[in-house]
């Protein structure tokens, strides 16, 4: 196999003070640099993740919104692995974040739950 892992994931962002807030802030993930492109009036934050996989967030003037429903092809979800479903739903909870009711996978046996980002982008926890 010459794949060894997931290296990032890229997001467009609306309002980038906010989603960079969201997601170092609130979901706590390290900021290891930010970078404002002059030529694309654009930002780029690299964000890591624990495991060393890292989320690129990219602010753009002027992109299209995100289409909701019904799915469209692409990228469906962003899913998080934790060690307490509760616990995390709790501190996204305390920033006045909704969470859809936490289920078990069928196939899986796990529990897992669905929130979004400030753009309704759909992140889902998964619990260890």
């Amino acid at each position: 196999m010459f794949l060894k892992s997931l290296h990032h994931i890229a997001i467009i962002c609306s309002d980038y003070e906010r989603s960079k807030t969201f997601y170092s802030k609130t979901l706590g993930l390290e900021i290891i640099a930010e970078t404002y492109r002059e030529k694309r009036k654009s930002y780029k934050l690299d964000l890591a993740l624990p495991d060393g996989s890292q989320i690129e967030l990219f602010s753009f003037p002027e992109s299209p919104a995100r289409l909701d429903r019904p799915e469209a092809r692409g990228l469906r979800h962003l899913a998080f692995k934790v060690e307490s479903i509760d616990e995390m739903a709790n501190h996204l909870k305390s920033f006045g974040i909704e969470i859809e009711e936490i289920r078990i996978n069928e196939l899986t046996g796990k529990r897992f739950t669905f929130f979004k980002d400030p753009d309704g982008l759909p992140l889902e926890l998964c619990e260890e």
